[in-house]
């Protein structure tokens, strides 16, 4: 494959996926996809019937790598790789996604207080005719949560845009006791398997 310039289209709205990318060392651009399950969105991020938690994210983010694409041949823009990214956390096999409302995630909060659950993040990057995944897996453990500090921290509003209602890179990292796999993975992209799967379309980061 020809040598790319260091450059990407990032098919998310995440500041934690850009802070990440910056991090790392790679210039790209914002590409906003419209999100939902209605008509006008650009994917639908709904589960399919039992869908298993890393079935599910690896299947978002190449449709949200694909949407991004899409977008880019409708807009006419300079030919680029667009990367996207889904995270998900699961417990006992079920999709833990961005909470509702606020009941939703005390809800979350409260099932996962004292627990080991396992949070998922698939990255994908589209390149003409290529599209590639890569998976990041991350065993999580909470320690115990009084009801108290779960509606104190919900309370902050910081849940409510968070996979299973917390933010490892917030407050909520006074809650883990400790993770198994990649931090960067929980916060929304890991960097391990992002810079792995760049380098197949011929980035050199360092």
């Amino acid at each position: 494959m020809p040598s790319l310039e260091k450059h990407i289209y990032l098919a998310s709205r995440s500041a934690r996926r850009r802070d990440l990318l910056k991090q790392m060392g790679v210039n790209f651009e914002m590409l906003l996809l419209r999100e939902g399950a209605g008509r006008d969105a650009d994917f639908d991020e709904s589960p399919i019937g039992n869908e298993l938690p890393r079935d599910y994210v690896v299947r978002v983010a190449r449709l949200k790598a694909e949407a991004g694409w899409l977008r880019l041949e409708q807009r006419r823009l300079m030919r680029h790789p667009v990367l996207s990214g889904d995270t998900t956390v699961a417990f006992n096999d079920t999709i833990l996604s961005k909470p509702k409302d606020r009941d939703d995630a005390v809800a979350m909060l409260k099932a996962l207080s004292g627990t080991v659950h396992l949070v998922y993040t698939a990255v994908a990057v589209k390149f003409h005719e290529s599209l590639r995944e890569a998976l990041s897996v991350t065993e999580v453990r909470l320690r115990e949560l009084s009801d108290d500090e779960i509606r104190r921290y919900v309370a902050t509003g910081d849940p409510m845009d968070k996979a299973g209602a917390y933010g490892i890179q917030g407050k909520a990292s006074m809650f883990i006791e400790s993770i198994n796999g990649s931090y960067s993975g929980v916060v929304g992209l890991p960097m391990f398997e992002t810079s792995q799967l760049l380098s197949q379309f011929g980035f050199q980061l360092l």
